[in-house]
């Protein structure tokens, strides 16, 4: 026999609210009640209902608040909402807002009952197509994501919710946390898993190339376009786009991308006729749109079309518990690609990898323990691998007052303000090259700018 169904039950009104949770045990459930959105708040962090049941009026907050946060909980939950007679139009806009359904006051116990039994049934059927979609990727090689992490968890819940539908997803997080490997996933999840999975890095093509590689050309369209090329949008035809790095994208083609999302048609550089595509697209950043659409960097138009399902991957210095999950992880997959026997990690290692914060998240971690395994002598893998040492911080000048001495602060406030942040932006590059070894594709990642920029403030610097 299963467990009851656990509804929460929100509504101020006390008899109506002893009314509704005798109705729903009677007909088998178990009930959870609050009587405002505070304490709704506190009782889905609790407990996670099967469905929520809530009053759209309440004395403090309102059902609006109580379906956000439940939908923030988990997209998947069904949420039924009351109001009075003549509240219609709310409950409308609360639909709109993902409720599954309402009710109108004063509430029919047997309404109530059919509805409720309505959304557990469809929470049923989601969770079935869940399974069978995770277990269908898996037969087609699905990417695997390491951790147990509720950070992570929480994460692969909202992927999993949006993979049942085809709506536009934004993945944002720091570079090196596997954003690219989310989007896989994505699409492995979907119903277009069949279909190509193209990616294309809008950081790492010039702007005078990225437009062709994205919307292709016809013959003659520029000097050397001796034929037509077919571009990401036509390859990805019926499969899923992944625009990396979107926040570099120039205004012009910012444009044009919208207009192939709402019109779902473009025409290649050159051409004259409209093509037409169905493409599910999902982009990601690891730069914050919100102040680049507040600079007038990024369309505004373009960011709400693009995070209708936006995803935040959590860095990996939030996700402490995983990061000897994956040091494990890797050690075995390298191990097995070098063909080397399987390796340990002393308990000194260990620490070190525990207590090291990742600037460079899960990529970071991937590359220390390659050159670990090469490294290895023995059959256990020790500090000395692993090349941590620089994560002790620099000794403190015994007189603060010497780090300004190499900074020219002649001329007015608004001149000695330019200078020193040029001193410091100068610094900071080139801190980021030594720890990169010079590689200045892994620099610019650590700055969290684009390689472009980067080579354009090293040519500032003279740093080249």
């Amino acid at each position: 026999m299963s467990a009851p169904a656990l509804i929460l039950l929100v509504e101020d009104k006390d008899s109506l609210r002893t009314m509704l949770r005798h109705a729903l045990e009677r007909d088998g459930h178990a009930v959870v009640e609050a009587r405002d959105e505070p304490e709704a708040v506190r009782r889905l962090a609790e407990t996670p209902p099967a469905v929520v049941l809530s009053d759209l009026r309440l004395p403090h907050g309102d059902g609006f608040g109580v379906l956000r946060a439940a939908k923030e909980q988990d997209a998947g939950t069904p949420v039924i909402v009351m109001t009075a007679y003549g509240g219609i139009e709310d409950a409308v806009s609360a639909m709109k807002e993902g409720a599954l359904d309402f009710l109108a006051k004063p509430v029919d116990p047997d309404h109530l009952l059919l509805l409720v039994s309505r959304a557990l049934e469809q929470r049923r059927l989601l969770t079935e197509n869940l399974l069978l979609r995770e277990e269908l990727a898996v037969r087609r090689g699905a990417p695997q994501i390491v951790g147990s992490d509720p950070a992570l968890l929480k994460v692969l819940a909202s992927l999993q919710r949006a993979a049942t539908t085809d709506t536009t997803v934004l993945i944002e997080g720091e570079s090196g946390t596997g954003k690219e490997l989310f989007a896989r996933s994505l699409h492995a999840l979907s119903e277009r898993a069949a279909a190509p999975f193209v990616a294309i890095n809008c950081a790492a093509i010039p702007d005078t190339l990225l437009e062709t590689e994205l919307f292709g050309h016809e013959k003659g369209a520029f000097t050397g376009a001796v034929g037509r090329k077919i571009g990401k949008f036509e390859v990805a035809h019926r499969g899923t786009l992944f625009l990396d790095e979107i926040g570099d994208l120039t205004p012009g083609l910012q444009a044009k991308i919208l207009r192939a999302l709402e019109e779902r048609c473009f025409e290649r550089l050159g051409g004259t006729s409209l093509v037409h595509v169905d493409v599910r697209l999902v982009a990601a950043t690891n730069k914050n749109l919100k102040n680049a659409v507040a600079a007038r960097t990024f369309r505004e138009d373009l960011y709400f079309r693009l995070s209708v399902f936006p995803i935040t991957v959590p860095p990996l210095r939030e996700r402490k518990d995983d990061v000897v999950t994956l040091a494990y992880y890797f050690v075995e997959r390298f191990c097995r690609d070098m063909n080397k026997p399987r390796l340990g990690i002393a308990p000194e290692a260990l620490a070190e990898l525990r207590g090291y914060r990742w600037p460079g998240n899960v990529r970071e971690l991937q590359n220390c323990i390659e050159r670990a395994v090469i490294l290895a002598d023995s059959d256990t893998i020790q500090p000395r691998h692993l090349n941590l040492s620089f994560q002790t911080p620099p000794p403190v000048a015994e007189k603060p007052a010497d780090a300004w001495a190499g900074v020219d602060l002649s001329g007015g406030l608004a001149d000695a303000v330019r200078k020193a942040a040029l001193a410091a932006e100068r610094r900071k590059i080139e801190m980021a090259l030594a720890e990169s070894g010079g590689n200045k594709l892994r620099a610019a990642e650590l700055l969290k700018v684009s390689a472009k920029l980067l080579a354009s403030k090293l040519k500032e610097h003279r740093l080249e």
